[in-house]
């Protein structure tokens, strides 16, 4: 697996950038999608801030272990022959004060949506990814508690 991240800013000139934003940067992955990154506004020193114009290089972070876990979540269900039609996690997190300003608290609430499947499954398909599968969750845990938690709606 390879990315590539470059900073869009390293063409300014006299203040300004061609993205319109000191602290932005694009990703290029190894399979061909691209990503912004911007960082967040800096009252105080406005050349050091983004433009509020992509999501931060930490928000990417949660984003990429939510969409992990969610895909683990739904290939359990589907394998065990569950009849799953809909999976939503919403992670909120707290970080450290100080730098490295590490995630230090993640709660994951996924929302399941199927017919006819046990709470049971759903929580067995959350306990494998977070302890077997989901590499981002695993290795955000070791400086994160994490808590999930799950709602499951018949549809």
């Amino acid at each position: 697996m390879e990315c590539t991240v470059s900073w869009t800013g390293a063409n300014a000139t006299a203040g300004t950038t061609t993205s319109g934003s000191a602290m932005s940067f694009l990703a290029t992955t190894g399979s061909g999608h691209t990503l912004v990154m911007d960082g967040a506004p800096d009252a105080a020193k406005p050349e050091n801030g983004g433009a509020n114009l992509a999501p931060r290089p930490m928000e990417t972070v949660l984003a990429g272990t939510g969409g992990c876990t969610a895909y683990d979540v739904v290939l359990i269900l589907k394998r065990g022959r569950h009849d799953v039609r809909g999976c939503t996690v919403k992670l909120t997190s707290e970080r450290a004060e100080t730098d490295p300003k590490v995630f230090t608290k993640i709660h994951m609430h996924f929302v399941v949506t199927g017919r006819a499947i046990a709470a049971s499954a759903v929580e067995r398909a959350i306990a494998m990814s977070h302890d077997k599968y989901c590499s981002a969750t695993i290795m955000l845990g070791k400086t994160a508690d994490i808590i999930t938690s799950f709602e499951l709606i018949e549809g």
